[in-house]
């Protein structure tokens, strides 16, 4: 009897050490990852147009550097929108030295498609340029 208790806390020690490294495992650096894609954000938004699903297949939760024209710029938030089309939060404070209509490398984790209002949305970025 002694011994079948014994397993059972030992297996339930195990899974209880094995559950905490799995839940709480180490967070993504977004910006030492090397990139998968590299493109502009009308060709990220076309292969969306095109096929939403594979495109998730391909690019959701993946590290992509994109390039465009910053049609919105919010320095509350920390968000800039690509040619109204890429929605981009930064983790670190947006440089001032951007403005509206200029051009930007960005490199960050997609994190989805809203088609509803025809945005891609990606986090944890860093401007490259």
């Amino acid at each position: 009897m002694r011994k079948i208790i014994g397993i059972g806390i030992l297996v339930l020690l195990l899974l209880s050490v094995g559950g905490y490294f799995y839940v709480y495992k180490e967070h993504r650096d977004i910006s030492t990852e090397a990139e998968s894609y590299s493109m502009d954000v009308k060709m990220l938004f076309l292969d969306y147009q095109n096929n939403e699903v594979e495109a998730d297949k391909k690019y959701l939760n993946k590290t992509i550097v994109v390039s465009g024209e910053v049609s919105m710029l919010n320095f509350e938030t920390q968000s800039v929108v690509l040619n109204n089309k890429l929605f981009a939060v930064f983790s670190e404070k947006i440089r001032s030295d951007i403005k509206i209509k200029s051009n930007i490398k960005l490199k960050g984790r997609l994190i989805g498609y809203d088609s509803l209002l025809e945005e891609i949305k990606m986090d944890q970025c860093i401007i490259l340029n």
